[in-house]
């Protein structure tokens, strides 16, 4: 039975075996005891990850132990284990062929995900959600997206577009396709928006947001913009839903 789906146990997402992983390949793809400081961070880290809902947690809820029978599950996927392999996932084996075909690239990865807990600039969950999108092809590009979406969550900014814009006189609305939630769901959908920040922030570095900066967006296009490895601009997918309208 796959340890992972056991009654009241919760999935190790993508981007905690990534964690994981990382730390067997740093201990030269041994495990550890429990009792090892490494293992002690780790499960630190993975337990003050917004990633999993606390009240869904039980109170061993990727603790040392976990962290190493993980490693353990990792180790016994290796091409030369000689063991006998343990219950662990398919997701497993993909992170760890990930890592044997591209050491490099997936340790750095892994050093952005645990930057991205300790700061709080990209919940781990947002990771995960665009690293299992197929369109994303490369890790490292995903983690960017992760960061980009976390700072366009911001409650804050929003509310101060939004205000904006009624201040200004104009609908809440697309402004990629002009698609009025309020129109077409009635009071359902009544402010209802997302709010895109137009510069990528993996270019930019850290900034101060403009509300200039900002634009509103339906969900389609807000998915379109992210799409691929090379991210839109408001007026490029603009001009591409012109076209397709035009025929």
């Amino acid at each position: 039975m796959d340890t992972q789906k056991l009654p009241g146990r919760i999935n190790w997402t993508r981007s905690e075996v990534i964690l994981a992983c990382s730390l067997l390949a740093d201990n030269n793809w041994k495990w550890m005891h429990p009792s090892d400081p490494r293992a002690i961070e780790l499960s630190e880290l993975l337990r003050k990850s917004p990633e999993h809902p606390a009240a869904v947690r039980q109170p061993t809820f990727r603790n040392p132990n976990g962290v190493v029978r993980k490693m353990q599950d990792l180790q016994s996927r290796m091409p030369d284990y000689k063991g006998t392999p343990t219950h662990g996932s398919k997701l497993d084996q993909d992170v760890l062929h990930e890592f044997l075909a591209d050491p490099v690239g997936m340790r750095a990865l892994a050093e952005r995900i645990r930057t991205a807990i300790r700061r709080s600039e990209a919940a781990p969950y947002i990771v995960s959600e665009v690293t299992a999108d197929p369109e994303m092809a490369a890790y490292e590009g995903a983690v960017a997206v992760a960061a980009h979406l976390t700072r366009e969550r911001d409650r804050s900014l929003r509310e101060a577009k939004l205000q904006s814009v009624r201040s200004a006189g104009r609908p809440i609305a697309c402004e990629t396709c002009g698609f009025d939630f309020a129109r077409t769901y009635g009071d359902q959908g009544a402010g209802y928006i997302e709010v895109h920040h137009s510069l990528p922030l993996h270019e930019s570095g850290p900034v101060s947001t403009r509300l200039a900066d900002l634009v509103l967006l339906c969900a389609n296009c807000h998915r379109m913009i992210h799409r691929g490895k090379h991210w839109l601009t408001p007026d490029e997918l603009r001009a591409v839903v012109a076209t397709r309208s035009a025929k």
